[in-house]
Formats: structure tokens, sequence, C-alpha cells
């Protein structure tokens, strides 16, 4: 893979080419695709939408647990694959596998079609979605929430090719990945997982992921490239209530114009399989929804992949939605809706949803042209990902797994992702003489940096840690020296009764360490967590971490406070003592050594927040905001949008100058396009990157505009005294709203840009 570096280039160099091309298989590949499914007896097609979770297959002991290491039950695997034959499977068992332990597993699962056992190879699903956290050793990214601070889409693209060459390691082809739910709900326990709030940002971050995933090509991947899967389709991460897979209420024109453009972007960059949204949208559950998987997906968008249900909500129609009264009539709606695959997944379930489907079917309730639609759907992914091909790839082939080069990309992505919010009197960078004492109760825990989907699904078990990895307190004592850091946990974060709570423990010990050292690096956050589990009731930083806070500040020793999170948490009574601050969101295995590289200097810190960070509890706000939002009755000014730091907010170490903000025009018509340039300086005395933000405000609508979009932006790197000219392109569709139906308008009028804080006007006419 020594090609790397260079096909990275210039696949990101001519990513418009790749998103022009849809996943689409030729003719030939269709009429093959045909004659398999004219020779599938109606229980072999009903069988490959059906999913089960791989505990479903395994042996046990006699009191029921599982063995170790995890071996298939001869009996479950056959009745699952050669007298159900089910098409897909999914997950780990309890936690992280060895590559061993996969090469153990998937080459049953792929010589049950060698072999002619069954007449179709079963695709395999994993959720690699920040590397292939399933897998012993693989290399760790920052979670999608850090991997959007970056701004970066190179990154991006990496991330997704480095996780698809050491999936294709272990044998696995389709990744549960990316998510394009909008992070605009930060009570949301997925919020991590997401690539910020705003549609554009996620848009293009997404379409470099998945390019990085499926590679240049989507009708057929290479060896080292798996199939992604978009998540979760739509609305998902607007729960009102905050919690997991609870209602979203979005009038038609926010999903036009916010939670539908990135996964439509993605969809014709190539993306081959897409999950649908476990929660219910206006009072339509996401699996029910016709309108959106058939009428828009797949009509109007011409998806020709399929769609995957999530874990049970085949189920959950009936027993939590309430939508149907029973699994028949469940099956029925969601496979009618335009869901190809159902997630079951566990046993006895998938037998009983594979028998009420073939009855539905006998019975008229479900057409055979719509389940062998659906089949369709899924035997050209299955082309597509080469199961058809009986060729076998070497280890020797994928010797990079976990390489030096794959890690510096690791920590390349984590130094871009970390966001520092506060630097007072330019107490940063900190020298490395320094003495230091690091605090806090995820200072020392890989877990907390790495978060959820992590090794286990929620990511506490520490048992399977990547080796050699540093956490934030291993990281700086290598920095300064163990003789000149301390550590000192502080607080320590707990579940009580399920829920997240946190405990002062040995503030004696604090203080002493506290009063022999020169500085604070004072370490918060959250527990790691995800979906129902990660539920939260408020968005304050647990008390126990704000008194520690306040602890270290009557030290009187500055203090850094770095905060691992994932999601924002409120922390506006503890932002004003604190000398600096950093945001390193969930960075990974490599999010130690980065934060301690920021912190002395030896990178420049250029992460900037993918979404707008709150000062308090009960107010959530956006950047794009309408002007009304504005509007205070305090002050009878437009002042009243106060959040602790703003959308792209981030500093540095050095200073940027713009200038020379020019347009080519002031006036445009519909057929026409506007050249954006500007002049940025490196004015300081260190390296350093930017990232240039191109905001449209669109001044006067017929329906109330958003205060400004984000539409262009670029992450350059200036040498001292550098400077750079950057250019952008507007054109009529940046300039597009929708209407309350969901239409898109153009309408004439006075337009603004952005860049910097300062402004240039054009009209279309």
């Amino acid at each position: 893979m020594k090609i790397y570096a260079i096909l990275c280039v210039f696949i990101l160099t001519n990513l418009s080419l790749f998103a022009q091309e849809r996943f689409e298989l030729d003719e030939k590949t269709e009429k093959k695709i045909n004659k398999i499914i004219s020779e599938l007896t109606l229980t072999e097609k009903v069988g490959q939408t059906c999913q089960v979770t791989l505990d479903a297959l395994l042996a046990r002991d006699e009191s029921g647990k599982l063995l170790d290491p995890i071996q298939f039950d001869p009996a479950k695997f056959n009745e699952a694959l050669c007298e159900y034959r089910i098409g897909s499977i999914l997950n780990v068992s309890s936690h992280t596998l060895t590559l061993d332990e996969w090469n153990n597993i998937l080459p049953k699962v792929n010589n049950a079609f060698l072999n002619k056992k069954i007449n179709v190879p079963i695709i395999y699903g994993i959720d690699a979605i920040h590397g292939v956290n399933y897998t012993v050793g693989a290399t760790l990214f920052p979670q999608e929430i850090g991997l959007a601070a970056t701004w970066n889409n190179k990154l991006s693209y990496e991330f997704g090719e480095i996780t698809a060459y050491e999936m294709r390691k272990t044998g696995l082809r389709w990744n549960f990945s990316p998510v394009l739910d909008l992070g605009r709900q930060p009570l949301w326990s997925r919020f991590f997982e997401t690539l910020g709030e705003d549609p554009y940002l996620a848009g293009e971050l997404g379409e470099s992921i998945v390019t990085g995933y499926q590679g240049s090509k989507y009708d057929f991947l290479d060896n080292y490239h798996v199939a992604s899967c978009l998540k979760h389709f739509v609305g998902y991460s607007m729960p009102q209530t905050g919690r997991d897979r609870t209602p979203a209420w979005i009038p038609q024109k926010f999903m036009t114009e916010l939670y539908l453009p990135p996964f439509k972007q993605s969809i014709d960059a190539g993306a081959m399989t897409l999950m649908i949204n476990s929660g219910d949208l206006n009072g339509v559950p996401g699996h029910a929804n016709k309108a959106l998987l058939t009428d828009l997906l797949k009509d109007e968008w011409g998806f020709k992949g399929f769609t995957v249900s999530d874990w049970e909500d085949f189920l959950m129609l009936e027993t939590v939605h309430n939508v149907a009264g029973d699994q028949s009539e469940a099956i029925a709606m969601a496979i009618n809706a335009g869901v190809d695959m159902s997630m079951v997944p566990n046993a006895p379930q998938y037998k009983e949803y594979c028998e009420v489907l073939l009855k539905c079917v006998e019975d008229g309730d479900v057409s055979i042209e719509r389940l062998e639609d659906a089949v369709k759907r899924i035997l050209r992914v299955k082309m597509a990902t080469g199961l058809y091909d009986k060729k076998t790839y070497k280890e020797t082939d994928y010797s990079e797994f976990a390489s030096e080069e794959f890690k510096n990309s690791a920590l390349q992505a984590a130094q871009e992702s970390i966001t520092l919010l506060k630097n007072d009197n330019a107490i940063l960078p900190l020298n490395k003489s320094t003495k230091v004492l690091v605090a806090g109760p995820t200072g020392n825990d890989l877990t907390f940096i790495n978060g959820a989907w992590t090794h286990s699904w929620q990511g506490v078990d520490d048992s399977y840690n990547t080796q050699n990895c540093e956490t934030i307190y291993t990281a700086i004592a290598k920095k300064v020296g163990e003789e000149n850091c301390q550590f000192s946990q502080g607080a320590e974060l707990v579940l009580n009764d399920g829920w997240e709570t946190a405990n002062l423990t040995d503030s004696v010990d604090f203080k002493s360490k506290a009063a022999n050292s020169d500085v604070i690096v004072l370490c918060i956050g959250e527990l790691p967590a995800t979906e129902k589990p990660g539920d939260i009731r408020s968005l304050r930083l647990l008390e126990a971490q704000s008194d520690l806070a306040k602890m270290a500040y009557r030290t009187g020793k500055p203090v850094v406070l770095v905060l691992v999170e994932a999601r924002p948490r409120v922390i506006h009574d503890i932002v004003d003592g604190a000398r600096a601050i950093f945001q390193t969101y969930l960075p990974g295995d490599y999010g130690g050594t980065a934060l301690a590289d920021l912190i002395f200097g030896d990178v420049n810190p250029s992460g900037k927040l993918p979404y707008t960070y709150p000062k308090y509890d009960g107010v959530i706000e956006y950047y794009d905001r309408p002007k009304s939002v504005d509007r205070s009755g305090k002050t009878n000014k437009f002042d009243a949008f106060d959040p602790e730091w703003e959308f792209g907010f981030g500093l540095s170490y050095t200073e940027f100058d713009y200038s020379n903000f020019t347009i080519d025009k002031t006036k445009m018509t519909r057929t026409d396009s506007i050249q954006v340039s500007v002049d940025v300086t490196n004015i300081g005395d260190r390296e350093g990157k930017e990232v240039i933000q191109l905001y449209l405000s669109d001044m006067k609508a017929s329906i109330v505009p958003a205060g400004k979009r984000l539409r262009r932006y670029a992450k350059i790197d200036l040498k001292p005294n550098q400077t750079k000219t950057v250019k952008f392109t507007i054109n009529s569709d940046d300039l597009q709203f929708s209407d309350t139906n969901g239409n898109w308008k153009i309408e004439n009028g006075q337009f603004q840009l952005e860049i910097n804080g300062e402004n240039l006007n054009f009209e279309l006419n």
C-alpha cells in the first residue's frame, strides 16, 4: 500500500469526478443477478432479507455462557444458513475480537458458499465507526465529531481508506458507517457519532469518508475497500426529548435544507447501503415511512443499493411504536415501505421473521415483485463487494495493518481535531520544564478518550485497550519527565441506578500534589456511552467535576481545563477560572499523545468547533439561526445569541490576517457563478493551519431566511509571514432555500458573503 498517499491526493483532488458515479452495476451483471434470483426458492429469497447477530450462532457451555475463544455451534450455524438461508450476519460477541478469531470465524461463513452448502454468499456487517474498533490492535481515529473538528477532507478520506484496509485484513466487507445525522440536539447520546450541526460540513466530510471506504470505483470494490452504510435515514438525531429513539418533529422545509442533503450527497457519490432511523419522524416510524424510503430515496434519488433496519426495529413497529397489531403486519409494513433487510437479529426471532415473511408473500401481503426487488438490491452489493469472487487474499497483502503510517494518520487527525477554546495571556504552550499535575477522572484512562463503540458496545471495558497507547497523563509525563509529572484523580465518574454521576475522591492527595506543581491540567468529561444507556437528563457538567475545578482554581495555580466529551456539557460556571481550555471531543487511541503535543507546542492547534457550544442548559442555539433568535427583550437589541463558543471557533498559537476579500462581480444570473478570493497571511512566529470559512446570507426572502449558511471552507497550512490566496466559486445552487412543502426555490434579491467577519454583497437577477 505504498501508493496510499499518492492515491489519497489523487482521489481528493478528483472527488467531483467520482461523485457523479452513482452505485449501479452494468447490464451484464444485472442479467447475472436476475438469473440468480430466478433460481432461488422462496425460502432463499426471504432469507436474503434476514440479518442475525453473531451471538445467535455461537456455542455456549452448560451454564449458557459463550465459549472462550468463541466458536460456532454447528447446529445453530447450519440451521440459520442452510435451513433459513439467512443473508447476513453482524456484530461481534460481547467484546472486540483478535485477528486470529476473525480469521477463524469469517472463513467458515465464506466457505458455506464456496463449498456450495448455500447458493448465495453471506454479507457480514460491523460498526467500524472510528477505525476497526472491534479488532484488537486496529488503528483507532477520533470519533466522527472530532473528525468534523479537523475541517479536513483529506484526513476524513484517509480515515475511511485506512479503516477499509484494516477491515479487509479481517475479512470484513461492509461497514455500518458513516453517521450522517446532524448534531443539532446535544442531549442526544449519539451526538459524538455525527459530523456536527451543519449540513454542508457533514456532506463534504461524509462524502470523503464514503470515498475512502469504497474507493474511486463504485460498481465493484477492490480488495482494499468495503461497502459503506449511511446512518440513520433520517431525522434520528433530533429527538424532542433528547433521549435516544424517541420522536422527532421536523418540518419539511428543514428536512429538505438540513437533514436530507448529507445523505443525498453520499448517495450521489456511490454509497451502497443505508440504515434506517430507529425512531419516528413526524409521527411515522422510520421503518414504515414509504414516502422517504421508496418515493424519495429509491424513486426520486435513484438509490440502487439496499436499506437495512437497525436493531430489532421490525419488532418495535408492534412492541414500541404501536402501529402494527402483530409481527405479520409489522413485517409487511416495513418491507412494503422499502426496507430491504431486517436486523432481526436474535434467535429465535429470526426464525419467526423468516416464517412470517414467507407467509406474507404467499398470502399476497407482500408482493413477490417487492421481495425480489429487495433481493436484487442485496445481491448488487454482494456482487460489488466481491463475495461471488472465489479469489482469496493472503495475509501479506495487508502487511500495513496497524502500521506506523496508519498510526501517524490517526495521530494527525487527533492533533487537528482538538480545539483550543481559551488561552489567556498566551499561557500555552507550556515549557517542558514545567511541573505538571494531571488530574480529573478522564486524565489517565484510554476508555474516556475513545468513548463508546470501542472494544465493546458501551466502550467501558479497558481489558482490550490497544497496547502502547498513551493516556493524557502518560503522554504529558513523557514530555516533561516522570519526575515532573504527577496524577491525582480528584473525582470519579460512576453509574448510579443506570444514570451518570460523579463523586469527589481524595482531595488531600489532590491539594498536596497541586502544591508541588506549576500547572494543573484538569481533565473532565463523561462516561463512555451510546444509544439508550447514554441518555442523560441535563447538559450540565456533573457537579463534583465543577467542584473539583473550583478546588483547583483555589490553589492559585494556573489551570488548563481539558474537556473529554461526547457532547458539549455546560461548563459556564468554571470557564472564567481556567487559564486555558481544550475541547478534545473523543480523540481516539492517539488523543493523549496529540493533546500533549498541543499543550507543549510541538504542534499548533487548528481544530474548529463543528457545533455551537451552549452556555446555558436550557438554551439550544445554532450558528445558522434566523434574525429573530438574536432579538433580546432585555436590551432591545439583536444581541440575544449567547453561546459559550460559536460554530467554527478555535484558537491557534499564531495569528492570521485576512485581506483582499473580493468577488469578481456584484450582479449574478441563475446560470452564472461568482468567484470569491481572499488572501490569508500568517503574521505570527509559528507555522499554523487555518480554516477559511465562507458563509452566505439571503438578505430578504419570501420565507424567513437563515441568518447565514456555511457554503465553502478550506484548510491551509502557512509558515510565518507566508500568504496564500484562497478561491471559492459560488453558484446559483448555493442560493437555494426550501419552501414549506420541501421544494427548492431561488429568488432574486440581495445576498451577502462573509469571511472572517468581513462582508461583501451581490445581487441575483
